[in-house]
């Protein structure tokens, strides 16, 4: 199709030059009567159908074209002046328009926020064709890298654009960064190439991002402005987001990495709490996914679990509604990142292994909680991104329990009848709705063993359950028992720090196999062995 009325028959004699002859006609009549030469002319648009979709005819595609280049104001329903365009399908599931950007009457098209437009109307000719629906948007989206940003990574052997790895590069620097000279302190750090845009007054302006070897065909690095990286890389939202959480009280030392996760576990679950409680304003709710993205992006930043990196970049999409944030709600979340980031990796055995652990299974419910907010204010994108986001990090989570569930796994075993028949009859008399499903998992004895160790204390197992069952609602975990041995590690921890290296030393595996101290409960009950 050419254009919106005419259209061309093949002859013999065509060639692809004669095309571009006729569809460039009005650039070069407005060029030669303003003799100013256009340097971009040229509107591309891909639109393919889904794998799963039905093979839609030439006249459906035809049909397809002609609203898309209405809504973007290509050519508009009736407008005889308006912009030359072709559609090209040369297989069965998408096609190419090429547009020339220059009306037949030499005006410019307005294009402004044109994708957004044609986005808008995909979504309703996917119901009319009855294909796959996508999730509509809200413009708050990072720009994605364009075909030929993909085609020139598979080309030099990349595995993601240059505009991602300098996306999840500033995300992490900004995480961990207190004003915008260290961003950029962070950013030269982490081998990215900086330019500074500068006021005459010296005030900084702005600032664009390159990889190193990252050239043009002219053999220039190829330079990203934060803002085209995504929306809140621009300058001003960086300095908002450090205006607004603060850097608080620097450390004279970097915090040991388990130490920062265990801050970083608590202002996960005042997050938590936020989102999850009615009368958060919209406002606080969007500084609270912030802060979420920025310790996503922290956690990732100190570990090589490639589920993490994963379960960030997904999330990136999560972190923005069209609402500005009030960052200072989540000053707490934005300051527990902050020192994750700083404190480093940790080592993956003992107590950071049990604090990785701890801080991955609250995450999993602080995504699940961010697709909840986000399905009940109707972004569709963020929330399956959370979901995505979810995804991964069950992933990290299993892998970095793995080791500390064992532990305690063993230790459960190895209790008396005694012992298991007490700590099951607490089960029953704390969490009744729950006793049985969490009695028939196989982290039963894990939690045996945390509850052994809490009665070892002083602490009344009964007492501990109903507090750990009622800090959050259990319907959305996987495993309630695990859930239950984390959340009573976080409390006992909160209530208590200094007891928890004798917690650590009590619960060690003893010879004997046994563990002497009685458990007393309010309840009687048969025990329930755990599967040896």
């Amino acid at each position: 199709t050419l254009h919106q009325t005419q259209y061309l028959t093949r002859q013999q004699d065509a060639t692809l030059a004669h095309l571009a002859t006729v569809l460039d006609a009005p650039v070069k009549d407005r060029t030669a009567r303003t003799g100013k030469p256009l340097a971009r002319h040229v509107w591309h648009c891909p639109v393919r159908a889904a794998p799963e979709d039905r093979i839609l005819t030439d006249a459906d595609w035809e049909h397809i074209a002609r609203r898309l280049v209405a809504a973007a104001s290509i050519a508009p329903h009736g407008d005889d002046d308006a912009c030359r365009w072709i559609a090209v399908r040369h297989a069965d599931d998408h096609i190419h328009i090429v547009a020339t950007t220059v009306r037949q009457d030499g005006r410019r098209p307005t294009l402004h926020r044109d994708a957004l437009h044609i986005q808008a109307e995909c979504r309703r000719i996917e119901i009319e064709y009855g294909l796959r629906r996508l999730n509509p948007g809200d413009g708050t989206h990072s720009k994605r890298p364009t075909s030929a940003e993909q085609h020139k990574a598979r080309r030099t052997g990349r595995t993601t654009t240059a505009r991602e790895q300098l996306r999840t590069t500033a995300r992490q620097c900004l995480a961990a960064a207190d004003s915008d000279t260290d961003y950029l302190q962070r950013l030269r750090a982490a081998g990215v190439r900086v330019k500074v845009r500068h006021a005459p007054s010296g005030d900084l302006l702005g600032y664009s991002l390159a990889l190193p070897g990252d050239r043009n065909r002219h053999g220039q690095p190829v330079w990203y402005p934060g803002s085209t990286l995504a929306p809140d890389l621009s300058l001003p939202k960086v300095r908002q987001w450090l205006s607004g959480t603060g850097p608080g009280e620097r450390s004279t030392a970097p915090r040991r990495p388990s130490t920062a996760r265990h801050a970083a576990t608590r202002a996960a679950e005042a997050a938590l709490g936020q989102l999850s409680h009615r009368s958060t304003s919209d406002a606080d709710a969007a500084a609270a996914l912030t802060a979420t993205g920025a310790l996503l992006d922290a956690l990732a930043s100190t570990t090589n679990d490639t589920q993490l990196g994963d379960a960030a970049r997904a999330f990136e999409r999560a972190t923005r509604i069209p609402v500005a944030p009030r960052h200072a709600g989540a000053r707490d979340l934005a300051r527990a990142a902050r020192d994750l980031a700083r404190a480093g990796s940790a080592l993956g055995r003992g107590d950071d292994q049990e604090a990785t652990a701890m801080l991955l299974s609250t995450l999993v419910q602080l995504a699940l909680a961010v697709a909840a907010w986000h399905f009940t204010h109707h972004h569709l994108q963020q929330a399956a991104a959370a979901q995505v986001a979810t995804a991964h990090l069950r992933t990290a989570y299993a892998s970095a329990a793995r080791r500390p569930l064992a532990a305690w796994h063993a230790q459960g075993r190895a209790l008396s009848d005694a012992d298991l028949m007490h700590l099951t009859s607490a089960i029953r008399a704390g969490i009744p709705e729950r006793a049985e499903q969490v009695l028939a998992e196989a982290a039963w004895p894990a939690l045996a063993a945390v509850l052994r160790a809490r009665a070892a204390a002083g602490d009344d197992p009964i007492a501990v359950l109903r507090e750990a069952a009622a800090d959050r609602e259990l319907e959305s975990a996987d495993a309630v028992s695990e859930v239950l041995v984390w959340r009573i590690q976080r409390l006992t921890r909160q209530r208590r720090p200094d007891q928890a290296q004798g917690d650590r030393e009590r619960m060690a595996p003893s010879n004997s196999g046994t563990m002497s101290a009685e458990v007393h409960t309010d309840s009687g009950g048969s025990s329930r062995r755990p599967h040896r």
